[in-house]
């Protein structure tokens, strides 16, 4: 969908492919110890070579490792400006309730002439914060549920 939505072509790696994005990824675990940070380069066929910045090295990690499980992978910069459609399409949300969310101050926008533009840097921030929301209160009702005695405790299979 989001391809869809932000006009661009998934990458995804074929059957063929996931066992050597395996290897990289375990290499590339390896190398990140956390006490220094890899120094990896990039080697031409025809010999030139370059350090990759530690940023480079932390979005090939990254990627390799959506790759090497099979989900197919976009990169869409933060500062990149959506419609609301689009917006709305990302959230799973109509078009008029985000601009609802807009109007009441949620996330951030602009107007170029009489179109609101959102960041998707500034969407991507906010659904993180609604999903925490959404995770707390679902934890809360667990712990109220469980202290009304609503919840039974698990039963093994066995008895």
């Amino acid at each position: 969908m989001w391809s869809a939505v932000l006009g661009r072509h998934p990458v995804a790696a074929g059957e063929r492919e996931r066992q050597t994005l395996a290897d990289v990824e375990q290499l590339l675990d390896r190398l990140d110890t956390g006490q220094r940070k890899a120094r990896l380069r990039l080697v031409s066929p025809t010999g030139e070579e370059v350090e990759l910045p530690e940023s480079v090295v932390r979005l090939l990690h990254q990627l390799v490792h959506y790759l090497a499980r099979g989900d197919s992978v976009e990169l869409v910069s933060r500062h990149k400006e959506l419609t609301t459609q689009q917006a709305a399409d990302l959230l799973n949300v109509s078009r008029p309730y985000l601009v609802r969310l807009l109007e009441r101050g949620d996330i951030p926008f602009t107007k170029t002439g009489r179109h609101r533009r959102i960041r998707f840097g500034d969407l991507m921030a906010y659904q993180e914060k609604r999903d925490a929301e959404r995770r707390r209160a679902l934890a809360r009702l667990t712990q109220l549920s469980q202290e009304a005695g609503l919840y039974a405790p698990a039963r093994n299979s066995a008895d």
